[in-house]
C-alpha cells in the first residue's frame, strides 16, 4: 500500500475516494519510566529508549491506519499527517489519518 503526505500519487490517477482513516496508539509514562531507568545508551543526548518506545507507537498507529485503508477497498493513502499528543499526565498517544482512495 502506498502511503504519502501529499494530496496525490505523482503518475497515479485516483479514482476513488474511500474516506478518512486513523490509527492511534498510546503509550503509557510507566513505560518511559521503565525505559529511563534501563536506558544506558543515551549518546550525543539521544535517549535510543524513548526512541524506540515512540517508534513502536508509530509503526502501530500506520499498522492500523493502513488496516482501516484495506478493509476500506482502497490500495494507497494520500494526505497523512501524524500527530504526537499527550494524554493526562501519564500518556503519549501517537495519531495518524490521512485519505484512503484507490488510485491505478
Amino acid at each position: 500500500m502506498k502511503i504519502v503526505t501529499t494530496d496525490s500519487i505523482e503518475g497515479k490517477k485516483i479514482v476513488a475516494y474511500k474516506g478518512i482513516v486513523s490509527g492511534d496508539a498510546i503509550v503509557g509514562a510507566n513505560m518511559f519510566r521503565d525505559f529511563f531507568a534501563r536506558v544506558r545508551d543515551v549518546v550525543g543526548g539521544r535517549a535510543g529508549g524513548y526512541e524506540k518506545a515512540l517508534q513502536g507507537a508509530k509503526e502501530q498507529a500506520m499498522e492500523d491506519m493502513i488496516e482501516e485503508a484495506k478493509e476500506r477497498g482502497a490500495n494507497a493513502v494520500i494526505g497523512v499527517d501524524l500527530d504526537y499528543e499527550t494524554v493526562g499526565d501519564s500518556m503519549l498517544m501517537v495519531s495518524i489519518n490521512g485519505t484512503a482512495v484507490v488510485v491505478e
